[in-house]
C-alpha cells in the first residue's frame, strides 16, 4: 500500500481458481476489478479511491462455475457490518475518532416493547441512560438503533461526549426495525406509530426535556425526514447519514434491486417541490465514494431553500457503519448542540 495505490495478491500455486475479483464496498465506476494471474499469483493494482479507508471482499470463481466470497486471508484488519465482516484497507491519513479511547460516563439500559397495531406487531426499543429515569434529560432517537450501537458504538459515543463535557447528559433510544424496507420507506403508518406509540411511551418511561433529536442512516435517514415533515413537533433536529433520497434521475440502478424504489422516489420528488410546515436543524453526512452522494447533495440544497438550517458533511469513506461512526464527532455533536444548546 502507498499514498496513491494498493496492490492485492492472492497465492494460487495449484491454479485452483478460474478467476478472482475485488468487491469493494464503494462506488468505482469504470474501474477494472478483475485480478490477473501469473506465476501462481492472482494480482490487482488499484489506484487509491477518494477515501481514507476501504472495505472489501474477494470473489473467487471456481472451475465448475461456482462463486465464493471471502475476506482477504492475508489482511487481519476487519470491519463489522450488518451483513458480516469485510476486510479493510486503512490508507495513510486515516485516524479513528479520539472519543473511542476517551473516558466514558456510566449508563444503564432498559428494554421496551412498544405495541404497533398499525404495523401488525411491536417495536423493540432499548433506552440507554446516564441518570435515573425520573431525571429530565434530552433524548436522541435512532433508527436501526441496535446496529448503530453494535457496529458504530453509538452509546459509547454518547458516554464519551458526556464524560468529556462536550455534550450535556442525554439519553439514547435505540429503535429496532421490523420489516425495514417497508417501515422506513416513507411509510405513513410507521410515522404515525412514532407519533402515537413510540414517543409517548418513551416520555412515560423516562423524563424528557427539550426537543427530541432523531437520527438514521440510509433508509433510516429517509424515514426520519419523512416523520419530521409529516408530523411537525415530533423531532426538533435531524442527523441523517447517507440517507436514501432516491430519485429516478440520480439513482436508476436502484429501480430493479430495491422493491420500494417507486414509493421512495415518489416521496422524494414530493419533498423536492413541497414547502414543509416546520423546518428544523439538520446535519447530513455522506461518503465521497458512495452512490447516495448526488441525491444527498440535491436534498441538502433543497432543504436549505425550504428554510432548514442544514449542513452536509462529505466524508472520505463510503456507505458503512464505521464511516457513520467516524462522522459522529463533530457532525452529530454539532447537531445536538444546535438542538439542545450548550
Amino acid at each position: 500500500m502507498t499514498d496513491d495505490s494498493v496492490t492485492f495478491r492472492l497465492p494460487d500455486a495449484e491454479s485452483a481458481l478460474a478467476g478472482t475479483r475485488l468487491l469493494p464496498a464503494l462506488s468505482l465506476p469504470g474501474t477494472d476489478l478483475d485480478f490477473t494471474f501469473a506465476d501462481g499469483l492472482w494480482r490487482l493494482a488499484l489506484p487509491r479511491p477518494p477515501v481514507h479507508r476501504m472495505e472489501y471482499r474477494f470473489r473467487l470463481r471456481h472451475p465448475g462455475g461456482q462463486d465464493e466470497e471471502i475476506c482477504d486471508p492475508a489482511n487481519p484488519l476487519r470491519a463489522p457490518g450488518a451483513f458480516g465482516d469485510k476486510s479493510v484497507v486503512e490508507f495513510p491519513g486515516y485516524t479513528p475518532p479520539k472519543w473511542l479511547v476517551a473516558d466514558r460516563a456510566p449508563g444503564e439500559v432498559a428494554d421496551l416493547a412498544v405495541p404497533a397495531p398499525l404495523l401488525g406487531g411491536e417495536i423493540a426499543v432499548r433506552v440507554w441512560s446516564p441518570a435515573p429515569a425520573a431525571e429530565p434529560l434530552p433524548l436522541l432517537v435512532a433508527h436501526d438503533g441496535p446496529e448503530y450501537d453494535r457496529l458504530a458504538d453509538l452509546t459509547g459515543y454518547a458516554a464519551a461526549m458526556i464524560a468529556t463535557g462536550e455534550l450535556p447528559p442525554f439519553r439514547v433510544a435505540l429503535l429496532a426495525p421490523g420489516d425495514r424496507d417497508d417501515e422506513y420507506a416513507a411509510n405513513p403508518r410507521y410515522a404515525a406509530t412514532l407519533h402515537q406509540r413510540v414517543l409517548p411511551l418513551l416520555r412515560a418511561t423516562v423524563a424528557v426535556t427539550g426537543p427530541v433529536a432523531g437520527m438514521g442512516a440510509s433508509l433510516g435517514g429517509l424515514a426520519m425526514l419523512h416523520a419530521q415533515r409529516a408530523l411537525p413537533g415530533l423531532f426538533g433536529g435531524l442527523f441523517l447519514q447517507s440517507a436514501s433520497f432516491l430519485t429516478v434521475d440520480l439513482d436508476p440502478q436502484e429501480q430493479h434491486r430495491f422493491s420500494r424504489f417507486g414509493q421512495v422516489s415518489v416521496y422524494v420528488a414530493d419533498v423536492l417541490r413541497t414547502v414543509p410546515h416546520e423546518a428544523v436543524p439538520v446535519v447530513m453526512t455522506c461518503g465521497t465514494a458512495e452512490e447516495n452522494l448526488a441525491n444527498n447533495r440535491q436534498m441538502a440544497a433543497t432543504l436549505a431553500k425550504q428554510g432548514y438550517d442544514v449542513r452536509l458533511d462529505e466524508v472520505p469513506d463510503s456507505h458503512n457503519y464505521v464511516a457513520w461512526r467516524d462522522a459522529f464527532d463533530p457532525a452529530l455533536t454539532g447537531l445536538l448542540r444546535a438542538v439542545w444548546g450548550r
